[in-house]
């Protein structure tokens, strides 16, 4: 008799064999009901006993403490309501009305009001969403940017970026059709407003869409916001913000001003968009990411968009380029948003800068010879000398060529995030002196 669990282990064909009455040629070879769930299970043992070392994770920006036991409440909240039970859909723009009832966007809303405010957005002129990633957001940014510059001076603008930017920008730009220019960078890794400048200059004929990186992806290096306004007094242009990891944590700091969209008692915007990602500092556990820029630029960019397609099916022009959205993300991270959860973030902000100093400040003292070095105090990203492959494999560190004095040298990173205590710290530091004890654990 075929049993329920044999008749899912057949594939494809197997069930095409099947329902057409015919033997598989194979079926004695199947595996037996034990093995199958020996099968089934492996996956989640390997599962929990990697969860046992989730702390050990200090190569990439990801916050490896669980979400407080209120955020698991607050879900089973939402699936009570039916929130990830059933189908729901954040089809279309939270700040309108949808013909969906089964959507989440009043939660979306309320999130993005909330942190525009963070952003120091006027809270009459905020428009976003909640997206699939911060790369999602990204292209929301670099799209609504390319379509309002070229609605405006009817030609395409030319995307400026460093290469330390995010390896989605690149992506993204070659997504949009858009011709890239290359500027050079600071000795900290940041981009060179003077060289931005020239580069303007040779291309004054063209709209510029110029995408900041407040962290960049290895050394942690912040581009200025003002510094490269400055230079863009005069030339059409559109600047975009990928702020996907510092922009969590900035707002929570007295660092807060470099992700301000408006500073205090000046009334010029700095930038004209940001992507933030969810699932980085604030330990969310899926990606996602918040987009947030102006009603205004919304409203401006909507119009070309309407020209592309005006979907009367949803009774309204999305202004999304993803059309049927997560309705569950936008709920679930509407806990981030609360008063409880943000006191929450302001300490972990701090405790993770604490935490960064004190990091770099032993790896500087106990390994001289790894030549550490932090972009700035804003950044929880530390760069080193690769202390080989033993190191590297235990705490998963990032690991890329760096020219150094005109030489390529292989090195590696940690970015401390909000698990990265200082018993942690200590077992790195425990293991790289180990490894460095050892001749061939040192390139």
């Amino acid at each position: 008799m075929l049993s329920r669990r044999r008749f899912l282990g057949y594939g494809g064909a197997g069930m095409l064999a099947m329902a057409a009455g015919c033997r598989p040629a194979n079926l004695n070879l199947l595996p037996a009901e034990d093995d199958v769930a020996a099968i089934k299970r492996l996956p989640l043992a390997d599962r929990m006993q990697l969860a046992k070392l989730k702390n050990n994770l200090l190569g990439y920006p990801i916050n490896m403490n669980t979400p407080p036991e209120a955020f698991f409440a607050w879900r089973k909240q939402l699936n009570e309501a039916g929130i990830g039970v059933f189908a729901f859909n954040n089809v279309g723009n939270p700040f309108k009305e949808s013909p969906i009832p089964y959507n989440t966007h009043d939660f979306e809303r309320e999130v993005i009001l909330r942190f525009g405010k963070r952003y120091a957005f006027p809270s009459d002129d905020t428009w976003g969403f909640l997206s699939h990633s911060g790369t999602d957001s990204n292209m929301h940014g670099m799209y609504m940017g390319r379509t309002i510059l070229k609605g405006r001076t009817g030609r395409l603008p030319k995307a400026y970026f460093t290469k330390e930017a995010h390896y989605s920008v690149q992506i993204l730009r070659d997504l949009l059709g858009l011709e890239t220019v290359f500027v050079d960078t600071l000795p900290d890794g940041g981009m060179d407003p003077n060289d931005l400048a020239q580069k303007l200059t040779a291309n004054r004929s063209q709209p510029a869409l110029v995408i900041a990186t407040i962290g960049t992806t290895f050394k942690g290096a912040v581009d200025s916001i003002d510094r490269i306004q400055d230079v863009l007094q005069g030339h059409p242009s559109y600047l975009h913000l990928d702020a996907a990891l510092f922009g969590g944590y900035l707002p929570f700091t007295p660092h807060a001003d470099e992700v301000a969209y408006r500073l205090p008692g000046k009334p010029a915007p700095r930038y004209d968009s940001i992507a933030v990602s969810c699932h980085k500092f604030f330990g969310f556990p899926a990606p996602a990411g918040l987009f947030i820029t102006t009603q205004s630029h919304f409203d401006e960019f909507n119009a070309l968009f309407t020209r592309i397609h005006n979907p009367e099916y949803i009774h309204h022009v999305p202004g999304t380029i993803t059309c049927s959205r997560d309705s569950v993300k936008p709920a679930e991270f509407y806990f981030f948003s609360s008063p409880e959860a943000m006191v929450k973030l302001t300490a972990d902000a701090r405790s993770m800068l604490q935490n960064s100093d004190y990091f770099l400040q032993q790896l500087q003292s106990r390994f001289p010879q790894l030549d550490a070095v932090r972009a700035n105090a804003l950044s929880n990203t530390i760069y080193f000398k690769n202390p080989g492959d033993r190191v590297v494999k235990k705490y998963s560190l990032a690991t890329m060529h760096l020219e150094i004095n005109h030489q390529q040298q292989d090195y590696a990173h940690v970015v401390v995030m909000p698990h990265v205590n200082r018993q942690i710290i200590e077992a790195f530091m425990t293991d790289l002196e180990s490894a460095l004890a050892n001749a061939q654990g040192f390139r």
